[in-house]
């Protein structure tokens, strides 16, 4: 494994550690999913230079476009959660109370 290899799984597998662990603040989750969509972006972007074929060019930045997406709708809804509940803590949230 080259240490190129190894920096960007160690990165992705650290965010989703932090995702699965640390689950106590909504903004928290939104970073650590921010970090993991970086990291295969980069991954993706190194993959492409290194086929250097122009049909795996277009992935990075498809994924960095459904990054964005995703990125916008998180804060929306971050701010809809701070609004209507107050504070953005994931234990003050239930989908039965909808």
């Amino acid at each position: 494994m080259t240490p190129v290899h190894f920096s960007f799984t160690s990165a992705f597998t650290l965010g989703l550690m932090g995702l699965a662990f640390n689950r106590m603040h909504l903004l928290s989750a939104l970073l650590c999913l921010e970090g993991m969509m970086l990291s295969l972006f980069i991954a993706l972007a190194l993959w492409a230079l290194q086929f250097e074929s122009t049909g795996f060019s277009s992935t990075p930045m498809l994924l960095l476009a459904f990054s964005a997406c995703e990125a916008s709708t998180g804060l929306a809804l971050l701010v809809a959660t701070a609004r209507t509940h107050g504070t953005d803590h994931l234990q003050n949230l239930n989908l039965l109370q909808c």
